[in-house]
Parts: structure tokens; C-alpha cells; sequence
């Protein structure tokens, strides 16, 4: 007998998957809307996820966790007022992927989505990993062969050239439940970071949170000097991007090197002693840094351009 092509056998898969997967509840659609009223973009904006509806508030579950080695912080975010639980985690690492998915099983969540803040050059990216552990076995009933579908979709600016599951851009929404995180265009650090921020709407958390990858750091920033960085930039979206938030938002950055954790708009509007100053006097202080060549951005660089994303494996038995 001739199995079928692997195209065909792929579009028999999505037919199978399509039938038996339950209506979309917590997050797992892309959904195209009208343009959001931000004065931030005029591109249309996308909303990844559906909300639940129902007038139920969301309720967030919220820690911050920190790997070691590159000083990065993982972001994990949940909906528990939400019946299904939903998450997502912004900036997993490869080498914690282990303490993060324990983590989230143990509090009983659905991990939905993991976020990327840009293409990362001191670590390497936990999305493929968690894709790997996060699957769907399907079988093809004619001549049975079973495939593993991940479940947990990665999510990259489409800024960044980088592969993933799904790609963002200034005015889109991620929603986890109730919850959602609108994405800000922040680049500079390099092309393609965004920030991610808790929306303004009465029902969501207050303050409002914001996750600013390398683009902010507490009292400091990201280098600009690679990955199509530019001082100037990187200024301008700062402040117009982040420092025009409230002055009570909660930041938090990818990485501290000092073991602080968090810090507000206020801050770093006054104390960040780079951001803080004028444009020239900014982009002064950023080509005269004179920083070492990155150890980890000849792994971590390729690596993190496929973002994780695997095409599925086609195993015939």
C-alpha cells in the first residue's frame, strides 16, 4: 500500500484536529479587529486569543523568576478567575524550562503562549522546549502514523526576522482569559523588541505592568551597538513608548545585574541616569560604553532565530 503524500497526510491532520478541538475558550485564535485607538500605531491591530466575556474580571497570578547565569527574569502571567486557568510566560530560558513548567503545573495553570521580548544574544530561548513538552498526539487512521502538535504557541515581533508560532506588532493584543498584554514597538536595543504592557481598561490589573525586555532596565538600558541597534532609537522609544505611561507602572525589565526587581515610570524618569538626560548627551554616554563582544550572541543569536519552532515530526509506524 502507498502511503499518502506528507501533504496530504498534513491537511487529513488539521481535518482531524479541527474536529476534535473544542471551541476556542481561554486564548487559542488570532483574531483581526479594527484599528485600537492608540496614539502609538495607525496599523491595524491583531488580537491574539478571544477574552471569556461572560463580565467576569480578570484575576491575575503574577511571579517573576530569575535565571542566574545570563541575569534574565521569566515572566509568568495568569487569568484565575478564568475557569480554564490560562498563562503565558514572557522570556523563558532554555535552562530553567524545567523550574518553570514544574511551576505551572503546580499552580494548575494552562500554559498558552511564550512571549519573546526580541531576539535574545545572552541566552537562549526556552520556547522550543516548552513546545516540545507542551503536545498533541493525532494519528492517522489509514495507515497509522502519529505526529505531536504543539500546543503552546511561541510569539515574536514581526520585526525581529525570527521564526515563531505567531507574530506581533505595535497595537496587538495577547489575551490569556480576561487578562491581555497590548504590544508597544520599542526597538533600539535592536530592530525588532517590543514591550509588553497590561491594558487600561477598568477591569484589568492597576497598576499597570510593563515588560520592557532590554529595551529599559532598571536604571539603565540595553547596549545598542548590534543587532541593528541605534542610541537614537532606542531614546525615542522610551520615551515615547514607556515613559508615557503612568507614572505608577510597574517595570520590569529582562535582566538586573544588581538585584533589583522592579522600578515605575517615575523612576526612571528621574534616577535612569542615561534616560534621563537629553538625546545627544544619551547617545554620547551609548558610543562610548566601549562593551566586550557578547559570549553568548554566536550561539544565542542563530539559536533564537527559529525562536523555538520546529516543524512536526511525521512518524509512520
Amino acid at each position: 500500500m502507498i502511503l499518502p503524500s506528507t501533504q496530504n497526510r498534513l491537511l487529513f491532520l488539521r481535518r482531524i484536529l479541527s474536529a476534535s478541538r473544542p471551541a476556542p475558550s481561554s486564548a487559542s485564535v488570532r483574531a483581526f479587529r479594527p484599528p485600537l485607538a492608540r496614539s502609538y500605531t495607525s496599523m491595524a491591530a491583531a488580537e491574539f486569543g478571544t477574552p471569556a466575556g461572560g463580565g467576569v474580571a480578570p484575576k491575575l497570578l503574577f511571579r517573576q523568576l530569575f535565571e542566574k547565569e545570563s541575569s534574565t527574569y521569566t515572566y509568568l502571567l495568569a487569568d484565575v478567575g478564568h475557569p480554564d486557568r490560562p498563562a503565558l510566560l514572557i522570556d523563558p530560558v532554555d535552562r530553567t524550562v524545567d523550574r518553570d513548567l514544574s511551576l505551572t503545573k503546580d499552580l494548575g495553570l494552562k500554559l498558552i503562549y511564550a512571549l519573546n521580548t526580541h531576539c535574545h544574544a545572552d541566552h537562549v530561548t526556552g520556547t522550543g522546549l516548552i513546545k516540545a513538552s507542551y503536545t498533541l498526539l493525532a494519528l492517522y487512521v489509514a495507515n497509522i502514523f502519529f505526529t505531536k502538535m504543539p500546543t503552546v504557541k511561541s510569539i515574536i515581533s514581526k520585526e525581529s526576522g525570527a521564526k515563531a508560532d505567531l507574530f506581533v506588532e505595535a497595537g496587538d493584543r495577547v489575551y490569556i482569559g480576561n487578562l491581555f498584554l497590548e504590544v508597544r514597538a520599542t526597538p533600539g536595543h535592536t530592530v525588532g523588541c517590543v514591550t509588553y504592557v497590561t491594558g487600561d481598561e477598568r477591569d484589568q490589573p492597576q497598576p499597570r505592568m510593563a515588560f520592557t525586555g532590554d529595551a529599559l532596565l532598571i536604571r539603565g538600558c540595553g547596549r545598542t551597538d548590534f543587532q541593528g541597534g541605534s542610541s537614537s532609537q532606542l531614546y525615542h522609544s522610551v520615551h515615547s513608548q514607556i515613559f508615557t505611561l503612568p507614572k505608577d507602572t510597574l517595570l520590569y525589565p529582562a535582566h538586573d545585574y544588581k538585584g533589583f526587581t522592579v522600578t515605575t515610570v517615575e523612576e526612571e524618569t528621574t534616577c535612569n541616569p542615561r534616560l534621563s538626560k537629553d538625546e545627544g548627551t544619551f547617545t554620547n554616554i551609548m558610543e562610548n560604553l566601549n562593551l566586550p563582544y557578547p559570549k553568548m550572541i554566536d550561539v544565542a543569536v542563530p539559536a533564537n532565530m527559529v525562536c523555538g519552532l520546529q516543524d512536526p515530526p511525521l512518524s509512520a509506524i
